[in-house]
């Protein structure tokens, strides 16, 4: 299957190279763009059966060693986040629930032998039933006994002593299939360069190479290379490098409860798994794509990296003009053109399905809407993804369209998540507030655009337009 599929990509990277050389054939580039997409469609296809088979695998000789709950919830269908043709036509994205999630965060640990409770306690059945424990001991009172045996304190100084400073650690299969939901669900999330950090680190210090140039002698921060003849010696270079330094912040989600859904594990579960990797996901990723750096990870619209494409003389303000596109496709660095996407307001969108290219006296379209001539479930724009995300700016702010490559993105967590309860808030109506603590930090590899060898303008992983 990757045999097919890097084949598949390959032709279609061919086919894309090859529209430039049509620009004058109306037919032969319409022709060469049904070509694409009927290859898009089978690369689709080839994706989708090679998820399905991964989240099938289960790990051999293990059955006899699962839990029974672990053997219900694997029943669960498996699939993953995919889109599906739907009855009206349109493609629908379909996203598991928890317990989709919770089954495969099991498998997972269960065949690099990490258990999911520590030192082999017994553990929870379910996230509701363990968050149903931690209320009951803080309305119970904390010297009453009622401290349920599988609740493991989080090690954090005074939360050994006093657990609604520190917590509980959430069971390690519940944090791991909230992440799991998290990191699917997420546009950005997926994109990133994640790394773990291990729970005696708070920070981590990554050596980069201080490249900002590709004339020669600024190559890798330094190195250059001479053509030497008979007898000469070459100057002496080296490499010049940098830090990424990441310290985690701390992301706090609250979420209040009834004294219903406490009584009610399984709703509790679903209602919270459900609640928290959405939070999480939208928080971290609009701290990827905005963040100010400042108590928060820094956001490629906030990093000096960020390459700022000028209006165009005369722009209508709002608009997005097809000049707007070309500019910024050409200040996108060569190699992030392949992985990087287009991300925009849903705002923009009337602009871009009216957004042509002038050939004589006719034109054609420069966006490929979904279910279009894509055929996919996003739109195009000089064949990579157009997805609407509710962290870009408005239509006519900066950071309305942005292009991106994200594997230059670094985001840095501490594995796993704690949970603490107050009994504190809002108790004249019956309700208790649960904390999610989860530390992350991030920000793009690059610290400046790069000049490139032979031409002025910068180019950048990360493209956005100026205000208008």
């Amino acid at each position: 299957m990757d045999k097919k599929l890097h084949e598949l990509r390959q032709a279609r990277a061919k086919a894309i190279d090859d529209l430039e050389g049509l620009l004058g054939n109306k037919e032969a580039f319409e022709t060469k763009e049904r070509e694409i997409a009927a290859i898009d469609e089978k690369i689709a296809q080839a994706e989708r059966a090679q998820k399905l088979s991964a989240s099938r695998a289960r790990p051999s000789g293990q059955h006899d060693q699962l839990d029974p709950g672990f053997i219900a919830e694997g029943m669960v269908a498996a699939q993953e986040i995919y889109f599906e043709r739907g009855v009206d036509g349109r493609n629908v994205r379909k996203v598991p629930g928890f317990d989709h999630y919770l089954a495969r965060a099991r498998a997972k640990l269960r065949s690099s032998g990490q258990p999911y409770t520590p030192e082999g306690k017994p553990g929870f059945n379910s996230l509701g039933e363990q968050l149903a424990a931690v209320a009951r001991y803080f309305l119970g009172g904390k010297d009453n006994g009622s401290l349920d045996p599988r609740l493991v304190r989080a090690p954090t100084g005074a939360g050994e002593i006093d657990p609604s400073a520190g917590g509980f650690l959430v069971q390690t299969d519940f944090s791991t299939a909230v992440f799991m939901r998290a990191y699917e669900m997420g546009e950005l999330l997926g994109r990133v360069e994640k790394m773990s950090l291990s729970t005696a680190a708070n920070s981590i210090k990554i050596p980069a190479v201080d490249e900002t140039s590709r004339v020669t002698g600024s190559r890798w921060g330094g190195v250059q290379s001479y053509w030497v003849g008979e007898g000469n010696n070459p100057g002496a270079t080296k490499p010049k490098f940098r830090l990424v330094e990441l310290d985690l912040k701390k992301l706090m989600s609250l979420m209040y409860i009834t004294d219903e859904l406490i009584a009610d594990a399984s709703v509790l579960t679903s209602l919270a798994g459900k609640a928290f990797s959405e939070e999480i996901m939208w928080m971290t990723e609009d701290g990827i794509f905005e963040g100010t750096g400042n108590g928060m990870p820094l956001g490629i619209m906030n990093s000096p990296c960020l390459v700022t494409i000028n209006k165009q003389t005369g722009q209508a303000s709002k608009t997005i003009l097809y000049e707007n596109v070309v500019g910024m496709w050409a200040r996108c660095w060569g190699r992030s053109r392949q992985n990087a996407i287009w991300t925009i307001n849903q705002d923009n969108e009337p602009q871009l399905y009216t957004m042509s290219q002038v050939i004589g006296t006719a034109g054609v379209p420069v966006y490929l809407p979904a279910n279009g001539l894509s055929g996919r479930p996003y739109g195009s724009l000089y064949g990579r993804e157009v997805i609407p995300l509710e962290y870009n700016n408005t239509l006519g702010t900066a950071g309305d369209i942005v292009l991106g490559d994200y594997s230059q993105y670094v985001l840095a967590d501490k594995g796993g998540i704690q949970a603490a309860s107050s009994m504190h808030v809002a108790f004249l109506t019956d309700e208790m507030v649960f904390r999610i603590t989860y530390r992350v930090d991030g920000e793009p590899i690059w610290n400046a655009p790069l000049t490139p060898a032979k031409g002025s303008a910068t180019l950048s992983p990360f493209v956005a337009l100026q205000s208008r």
